[in-house]
């Protein structure tokens, strides 16, 4: 086994185990930083397979300024852990089909997608791959053969981060707001009460019971 082999099988193992520990971790800032590892293993599984656009692209993007809105949304949202494990195990069924149906479906399309491609004809993208082009030959598969999902991958994305910015918005019931529409309409008279006070005022007299109490006790 060479160097190559040994850091591509250290990469994955931290990868995998970063993964596991998203998914686990009690604390959702944890979580968060775990998936940061995983996204930086990642990245160096792809530099070791010489596709160094996606890992900058991976490190630049995701690392950059995903996990930092990730890591926003999650501190602004005030999460109660406690509450959100409650009825894990009464979910864990459902969840747990889910995810064994997900990894049979990409199983099948990884195991089906390995075949001898020495018989196909190469079209600009392999030329350009096989001519050391990494990033033409990832343009042009993105914008000439998948432009539709990537226009669609867009969309998703653009509606995680509406539905982001709406959740970071929304009223807390322990936080002090104050419209500011109703601070610029508001009124002197609505602030400040001027109160007309006496500026001497008589003694008070002692009653004839206060005076035989305070002998009786002298």
């Amino acid at each position: 086994m060479d160097i190559k082999t040994g850091f591509f099988y250290l990469f994955s193992v931290l990868l995998l185990v970063a993964a596991f520990r998203v998914v686990t971790a009690r604390n959702p800032v944890h979580a968060a930083l775990y998936l940061m590892l995983a996204f930086s293993q990642a990245a160096a599984v792809w530099l070791l397979l010489e596709a160094e656009f996606l890992a900058i692209a991976l490190v630049l993007v995701y690392l950059g300024a995903v996990m930092v809105l990730f890591l926003f949304v999650v501190m602004m949202l005030d999460i109660n852990v406690e509450s959100l494990r409650d009825g894990f195990w009464k979910n864990f069924p459902l969840a747990a089909t889910v995810g064994v149906i997900i990894a049979l479906e990409m199983a099948y399309v990884l195991m089906g997608g390995f075949h001898d491609s020495s018989a196909i004809a190469p079209d600009q993208a392999l030329t350009a791959a096989a001519q050391g082009s990494n990033v033409k030959a990832l343009g042009l598969l993105m914008y000439r053969d998948y432009v539709y999902p990537i226009q669609i991958a867009a969309v998703i994305l653009l509606v995680a981060m509406i539905s982001a910015i709406a959740l970071t918005l929304r009223r807390r019931k322990d936080s002090k707001f104050i419209d500011p529409k109703d601070q610029v309409h508001v009124k002197a008279s609505d602030r400040l009460v001027v109160m007309k006070i006496a500026p001497t005022a008589p003694a008070r007299q002692p009653d004839q019971q206060s005076v035989d109490n305070a002998k009786e006790q002298a």
